[in-house]
């Protein structure tokens, strides 16, 4: 299992998105060592803090963003 996998389950398990696994997933996407389906799994997890179904507990609200995944590489 990779590392945003267990971050992204245990966010959904939780009901919340801890300030270290914020900043854990945050390290993987600067780093770029994640698989498109990291991105995919990233994105049901965004979409789920929009909604409300996950909270942050970062205190700092500004929206995250995903990379850009460039698929030619």
């Amino acid at each position: 299992m990779y590392m945003i996998d267990t971050l992204i389950k245990s966010a959904f398990q939780n009901g919340y998105l801890s300030v270290e696994s914020e900043g854990l997933i945050n390290q993987v996407l600067e780093t770029k060592c994640y698989r498109q389906e990291d991105l995919m799994a990233l994105n049901t997890l965004y979409a789920a803090i929009d909604a409300g179904r996950i909270k942050r507990e970062a205190a700092n609200s500004s929206p995250i963003r995903l990379p850009e995944l460039n698929l030619t590489e």
